[in-house]
C-alpha cells in the first residue's frame, strides 16, 4: 500500500474530550489492579497489529503495511469495528464477534447447553438471538417425564434470568432476541409476554412472519396455528386479530418487532444449510443457528469534498475495511466450537455505515425528503458494490467461504465467486458513534443536543456544531435560541424554517419517512437494517399498523417501532432503569432495538 492511498483514508477528525472519556471507561486496557495501560492512540495501534497480523497466513498483503493502513482507518474515525474487536483484539482469548444466534431444539440437553453457550458468549461481550419455535407448546405432553411443557416463554424467561444474573455477576452481558413464527400455538402468549413491564427485561422478541401470514391479516382470514411448523394445524386464529394484538404491544412497551421470514430467506446465500430463523438482538444480522458476524461501521459524514460525497475515497475505505474484517474473522477466539465451525464457513461480514443524518445536513438535505431517500439507495448500493469487488479480490488470493460452491452466489455465474457470504449490513452503532463523534446509523438525530460526561465525572452541554454554525451565520443574535435548544434538545417555532426541516429530530419526522429511509438502504444491503421508528407518545396504534405495512410493502426485512414514553416506569431486575442510565443517570436513547447513553457511552449493544 503507498503512501497516498493510506493518506487518502485520514480525516479530519479528533477523539474529543467525551469519546476520550468513553474510552478510558469502557475500552482502554488496564492492569490487575485497575490502572489505564493504553491511552487511545495504544489501543488503535493494538488492534490493528493483531488484526493485520492475520495477513501472514495468507501472503496476499504485508502485515506491516496493513498495520498502518489499519491504524490509519481507525485512529482517524472514518471506520470502527464492533466493540468487542475494539475491546479485546490482541488481548488473551479475545472474542471479537458482536453477533451471535444460538440453536433451541426440543429437548432440555439442547436448551441448557445452548443456556450455557449463550451465558459464555454474553460474558465475552456479544449479543445473542434464539427461535424459540421448535420448543413445543405449553401443556404439550412429554412422553419421557410423563409430564407436560412449559412452553416457549417459560425457556424465554430462563435465558432472561440468566442474563441478568450475568450482568450482576459484573460482566458485560450481551442483550438478547427472542422470536417465535406467528404460527406456533403460543404466539399469544409470546405476543402479550412483555406486557408486564418488568417482564424480560433483557430481551427485544420479534414475530417472525410469512408472506401468507401478512397478507391473511390484510384479508381478515383465518390461519393455522401448528408445532412443528409442518406439522398437522392444532387450532386456527384469526390473522387480522393477531396482527392487532402484536401492533397493541408494540404501541403499549416497543415489543413485539417484526421479521418477514419470505424476505430474509430469498436472501439467504446459503439455503443449504437450512433457513434463517432468527437474528441478532437488533435486528440487523438474520443468521443460521450458530453463526455469528463481525460488524464495521464507515462514518460516510467524514467523505466529503467540494460539497459532494467523495466516491473514490470512499471506495478506498470500503476495500480496507472489509479485508479488516475478514481478518477479524480469523483473529478471533471463539468460545463455543460449533460456533467457530458455522462463522469460518461462510465468514459473513456486516460493513454498514453511521453519520448519514451529518451527511444530510452538510449537503442541505432534509432527512424527511426524497432526496434523502435517493441519496441513501445511491450511497448504499456504491458502498455494497465496493464491498463484494473487494470480497471478490481476497476471494482470488484467499479462496471463497468454504459453503461457496453449495450457495446461492455460486449459482450465479454472472458474478465472481466471493470470499464472505454476505458483506453489508446496517447496524445501530451505539457505542462507536459516540467515539467517531457523528451520528448514528442511519437514524436522524434523537436530539440537538446532550448533556456529556467527559474526564473527571464533567458534565458539559453539547449542541451539534453544524447546527451552531448554520444559526451564527443565519440569526443576529443565536444565544437565546441556543439556550432553548439546550434545555429542549430541539429548534422551536422562531427558528428558521429550512433550518427546523434541515434539522428536524427523529419525533419530529414523520413514520413513513423512517420506513422510506430504511427501505432504500435495505434494497443494496446483504442482511437487514437496524432502524427504529420513532413515534411521537400521541401516536395511535394505528400508526405503528401502518408503519408495519409499509414496511411489508416496500422491502424491509423487519421493523421495531417505539413511541416515546412507552416505557418510562419501566425498571428492570438489574436495577436498571430502561429510561435513564443505570451509570450516570442521563436519558437512555432508544434507537434500532437498542438503548445507549449519550452521555457516558453505556450501551447493551455490541457497537
Amino acid at each position: 500500500m503507498n503512501n497516498n492511498a493510506i493518506n487518502s483514508i485520514r480525516s479530519r477528525k479528533e477523539l474529543g474530550p467525551h469519546a476520550l472519556g468513553v474510552l478510558e471507561k469502557r475500552f482502554l486496557l488496564r492492569d490487575e489492579h485497575g490502572q489505564l495501560i493504553e491511552d487511545a492512540g495504544g489501543l488503535f495501534r493494538r488492534v490493528a497489529r493483531a488484526i493485520a497480523a492475520v495477513d501472514a497466513t495468507y501472503g496476499d498483503f504485508r502485515c506491516e503495511e496493513s498495520e498502518e493502513v489499519f491504524f490509519d482507518l481507525l485512529s482517524s474515525l472514518r471506520f470502527l469495528p464492533n466493540s468487542p474487536t475494539l475491546m479485546n483484539a490482541g488481548t488473551r482469548h479475545g472474542q471479537l464477534a458482536g453477533c451471535f444466534v444460538l440453536p433451541l431444539e426440543d429437548s432440555m440437553e439442547s436448551i441448557y447447553g445452548t443456556l450455557r453457550d449463550a451465558a459464555l458468549i454474553q460474558k465475552s461481550g456479544g449479543g445473542t438471538g434464539f427461535s424459540f419455535s421448535h420448543l413445543r407448546p405449553r401443556g404439550d405432553y412429554i412422553r419421557t417425564t410423563r409430564g407436560v411443557s412449559s412452553g416457549p416463554v417459560s425457556f424465554l424467561r430462563l435465558y432472561d434470568y440468566s442474563t441478568q444474573i450475568n450482568r450482576l455477576g459484573g460482566t458485560r452481558a450481551g442483550a438478547n432476541m427472542g422470536v417465535l413464527r406467528h404460527d406456533h400455538p403460543d404466539i399469544h402468549e409470546f405476543v402479550n409476554a412483555k406486557k408486564d413491564p418488568e417482564t424480560i427485561p433483557s430481551f427485544n422478541i420479534s414475530v417472525m412472519a410469512t408472506d401468507e401470514f401478512m397478507r391473511a391479516a390484510g384479508r381478515g382470514d383465518g390461519i393455522p396455528l401448528r408445532f412443528p411448523a409442518a406439522g398437522a394445524a392444532r387450532s386456527e386464529t384469526n390473522a387480522a386479530a393477531l396482527f392487532e394484538e402484536m401492533v397493541a404491544n408494540a404501541w403499549h412497551t416497543g415489543d413485539p418487532g417484526l421479521l418477514f421470514y419470505d424476505r430474509i430467506n430469498a436472501a439467504n446465500p446459503t439455503p443449504h444449510l437450512g433457513p434463517i430463523e432468527a437474528t441478532n438482538p437488533c435486528g440487523e444480522q438474520p443468521l443460521l443457528p450458530n453463526e455469528s458476524c463481525n460488524l464495521g461501521s464507515i462514518d460516510v459524514s467524514a467523505f466529503l469534498r467540494a460539497g459532494a460525497v467523495d466516491y473514490p475515497a470512499l471506495g478506498s475505505a470500503v476495500a480496507h475495511a472489509v479485508h479488516f474484517l475478514d481478518n477479524v474473522l480469523d483473529a478471533g477466539y471463539y468460545p463455543v466450537e460449533a460456533v467457530r465451525t458455522v462463522s469460518l464457513g461462510n465468514r459473513k461480514i456486516g460493513l454498514g455505515i453511521m453519520g448519514f443524518a451529518d451527511l444530510l445536513v452538510a449537503l442541505g438535505v432534509p432527512y424527511a425528503s426524497p432526496s434523502a431517500v435517493a441519496l441513501a439507495e445511491e450511497l448504499m448500493r456504491f458502498i455494497g458494490d465496493s464491498a463484494k469487488g473487494a470480497s471478490a479480490g481476497l476471494a482470488r488470493t484467499r479462496g471463497p467461504f468454504p459453503n461457496f460452491p453449495h450457495s446461492g452466489p455460486a449459482r450465479n455465474t454472472d458474478d465472481p465467486p466471493r470470499r464472505n457470504a454476505c458483506v453489508t449490513s446496517i447496524a445501530p452503532t451505539g457505542t462507536i458513534s459516540l467515539l467517531a463523534g457523528c451520528s448514528s446509523g442511519i437514524e436522524p438525530f434523537f436530539a440537538l443536543s446532550y448533556r456529556r460526561e467527559v474526564i473527571g465525572a464533567t458534565r458539559t452541554v453539547d449542541v451539534h456544531p453544524e447546527l451552531v454554525r448554520m444559526l451564527a451565520a443565519q440569526v443576529a443574535d443565536p444565544e437565546p435560541l441556543l439556550a432553548r435548544v439546550r434545555a429542549s434538545g430541539r429548534l422551536d417555532a422562531t427558528a428558521p424554517p429550512q433550518l427546523r426541516e434541515l434539522f428536524a429530530t427523529a419525533h419530529e419526522i414523520p413514520p413513513e419517512w423512517h420506513v422510506k429511509i430504511q427501505a432504500a438502504f435495505q434494497r443494496n444491503t446483504d442482511t437487514a437494517v437496524s432502524k427504529t421508528i420513532n413515534l411521537v407518545n400521541s401516536a395511535r396504534p394505528e400508526d405503528v399498523a401502518a408503519a408495519w405495512r409499509l414496511a411489508f410493502e416496500s422491502g424491509c426485512k423487519g421493523i421495531t417501532v417505539f413511541r416515546d414514553g412507552c416505557k418510562a416506569s419501566q425498571v428492570l431486575r438489574a436495577g436498571l432503569d430502561t429510561m435513564h442510565c443505570p451509570e450516570c443517570g442521563e436519558p437512555l436513547v432508544a434507537q434500532a432495538g437498542c438503548h445507549a447513553c449519550a452521555s457516558c457511552g453505556y450501551s447493551l449493544c455490541t457497537i
